[in-house]
């Protein structure tokens, strides 16, 4: 018997209806349209956008969601299966209506008193009928957030929330602060700019909302299936090719969807059985699927939610992160390919046959559309300067192609479908951006974030090192049990201060906490990407989750290296940068062969001392001064020449976790082992 639908067609009709509404209100907002001479104040309108978005949470998402396990359950079964975000799940409840009628009403009523909450300090005093709209506000986020982000991730925003009514009460200096009582507290976290309101709100209601459109757009036209079949067309032939179409393919997906375990869910059920067909073991394979969809929050052009944030918190364009995330995001992707390649070697394993892989140049023909779109994003961002606008006018582009090129199927039906994905990705994203915005005003109004780096720079005594180990222990904790847009906001009000004031650029102190915020997706022993991917793979969990770890080596060392050496987040002079990215080149490559245990390209062993040297010299290559620089170059040459001075040709190595049915499978010519492509 089919499992019950959430999303019936009324509840669909509600969806679509509620997206077009909100992303039309945040297009008259943004390019100041100004109909029927509707003009906003910024409280109102984020009121309104609130009012939209909000109350889909209540529709999309159900009081208990289905669990991870059972998604990857329902993937594992093939595309005959049922959908797992649409099916196994409870109908639209009587309270589920409640809190959308109540949601709705209240961010209206605060919208329509926007002006008075200005010009009369509601935030502080406000009537009856305010301060009780704050308090079902507060509780309603409260309730957004644990069914888009999670108990764990609510429970801290419950008590950052409360923490201002007994700041001054605290047995601990650092963490004591102004004081407020209940009502007063409500109508701060409501009606404040620094609440529910602030920073990570406003940049949403300005610039991410059209940029997560794009990414759905993308999807939805076309993009993904075209970035898979052009990730074939070149890397397929080529050793392991099952495994580097899974690189270049999830990096590709990043693009357009920020979130790892979605990631794994949509390309996984396609890129682990191909590996695994290929020869790779499914823990490999795996492994291989979960780190490189984890890099879709660091891959430029379109990066995860955080990456937005920045944008209010440092202060800077979008083009300039978007620019100082490229050199960090290829070493990162670097780091896999190369281990892959060296993996593949090591062990053997073959190419597809040519004659079975699309041809490049007929592909890139075919989506010339998806190609064209991202040159017109990134290039539009940098010559209009109008990041808020840029993601629309490209969205009809895409939009536009897809219903009018021939052979392309986009109708009522399939703009439907795109405009349902729309609106759960946006109300989901401002579901958690709202409920984040407690921990921001809890912090705030009790003056502690503004101590807080102060305390810390004392604690660690200048040590930069020092803080930066700390931050990175604290980002990959708190990223166990919050989304990395959660964690990000609260590290960026608590950490990144005290790092910007030991000398780390701003920049690269803010990709240092997404960096190391995202990790925990690939890391025991929580590891969701992983874990996700496992399931998939029909792999043991933990396993596949040290096999990504592995994998994903460089996305620990990275964030290192860019806070220490800010010309690799492109914040130095182009020689300096250039400089920079050659050397990290170099560096990566002698981690990836030391991980591997097999020199890269020369397709030898590498012995565990000569690893071990490798992987020492590879990590000072990151590093800014001249003796670091130096020192990395000559212990990553001197464990590739010592590795090569053996006669003897290496054997093939039998892995014990390899799988020999699927070796026999895939009896395919093998091109010249010393390609490395």
């Amino acid at each position: 018997m089919k499992a019950e639908t959430r999303l019936t067609p009324p509840w669909r009709g509600t969806v679509i209806a509620l997206t077009l509404l909100g992303v039309l209100l945040t297009m008259n907002q943004v390019f100041f349209w100004n109909v029927g001479g509707l003009s906003l104040l910024t409280n109102a309108y984020l009121y309104l956008i609130l009012a939209v978005f909000l109350p889909m949470v209540f529709i999309v998402n159900p009081v208990r969601k289905v669990p991870l396990l059972e998604k990857v359950a329902k993937k594992a079964e093939g595309p005959q299966a049922e959908d797992p975000d649409t099916s196994a799940e409870a109908p639209v409840r009587w309270f589920d209506v409640a809190l959308m009628l109540v949601t709705a009403a209240v961010c209206i009523y605060l919208a329509v008193n926007g002006t008075r909450i200005k010009t009369f300090g509601w935030e502080y005093m406000a009537p009856d009928a305010a301060t009780v709209a704050s308090f079902l506000l507060w509780l309603v986020a409260l309730e957004a957030l644990r069914r888009t982000g999670g108990l764990v991730v609510t429970l801290i925003a419950l008590i950052f929330s409360l923490y201002p009514l007994v700041a001054k009460y605290l047995p601990i200096p650092v963490l004591q602060g102004v004081t407020y009582d209940l009502p007063t507290l409500a109508q701060v976290h409501v009606m404040g700019a620094e609440g529910i309101l602030g920073l990570p709100l406003q940049t949403a209601g300005t610039i991410l909302i059209g940029f997560l459109i794009f990414g759905v757009a993308l999807q939805h036209t076309g993009g993904a299936d075209f970035f898979h079949n052009l990730s074939m067309s070149i890397f397929g032939r080529y050793r392991g090719g099952a495994a580097k179409v899974s690189v270049a393919s999830s990096a590709a997906m990043g693009m357009m969807s920020g979130s790892a375990v979605s990631n794994v869910l949509t390309t996984g059920p396609m890129t682990i059985p191909a590996m695994k067909r290929s020869g790779f073991s499914a823990t490999y394979a795996g492994g291989v699927e979960a780190t490189a969809s984890s890099g879709g929050s660091i891959t430029p052009p379109i990066m995860g939610t955080a990456a937005f944030l920045m944008v209010s918190f440092v202060g800077v364009p979008y083009t300039e992160i978007l620019v100082a995330a490229t050199i960090p995001a290829f070493l990162y992707f670097l780091g896999i390919y190369l281990q892959v390649d060296g993996y593949s070697a090591r062990n053997g394993l073959k190419g597809a046959p040519v004659d079975t892989l699309p041809r490049t140049l007929p592909t890139l023909l075919r989506g010339w559309p998806y190609v064209l779109a991202l040159v017109l994003l990134t290039g539009m961002l940098f010559i209009t300067n109008s990041e808020t606008k840029v993601p629309y006018w490209v969205i009809l582009f895409l939009l536009l192609v897809a219903v009018l090129r021939p052979g392309q199927k986009f109708g009522f039906r399939e703009f439907t479908e795109f405009l349902v994905d729309s609106g759960r990705t946006l109300s989901n994203i401002i579901g958690i951006i709202a409920g984040v915005g407690l921990i921001v005003g809890g912090l705030t109004a009790t003056g502690v974030s503004l101590s807080l780096a102060r305390e810390l720079v004392a604690l660690v005594g200048d040590n930069v090192v020092l803080i930066l180990i700390a931050g990175a222990i604290t980002c990959f904790i708190l990223g166990m049990g919050m989304t990395i847009s959660a964690a990000y906001v609260f590290l960026a009000i608590v950490m990144v201060p005290a790092v910007v004031d030991l000398g780390v650029n701003p920049l690269a102190a803010h990709l240092f906490v997404i960096y190391w915020a995202s990790v925990s997706y690939i890391t025991p022993p929580v590891g969701l990407a992983a874990f996700a991917a496992a399931g998939l793979a029909k792999a043991p969990a933990m396993a596949t989750s040290i096999a990504a770890m592995k994998l994903g080596a460089v996305k620990y060392v990275v964030p290192f290296g860019f806070a220490l050496n800010p010309a690799l987040v492109a914040q130095d002079s182009p020689g300096r940068i250039l400089l920079a990215f050659v050397l990290s080149i170099a560096g990566v490559y002698g981690l990836a062969s030391a991980i591997e245990g097999w020199v890269v390209g020369f397709d030898r062993r590498m012995p565990i001392p000569l690893r071990l040297v490798g992987a020492v010299g590879g990590f000072l290559l990151f590093l800014p001064t001249v003796l670091t620089a130096v020192g990395g170059i000559v212990l990553v040459a001197a464990s590739v020449v010592l590795s090569l001075l053996p006669v003897k040709a290496p054997e093939t190595e039998t892995r014990d976790d390899a799988d020999p049915e699927a070796a026999v499978t895939a009896p395919i010519p093998t091109p010249p082992a010393s390609t490395v492509t």
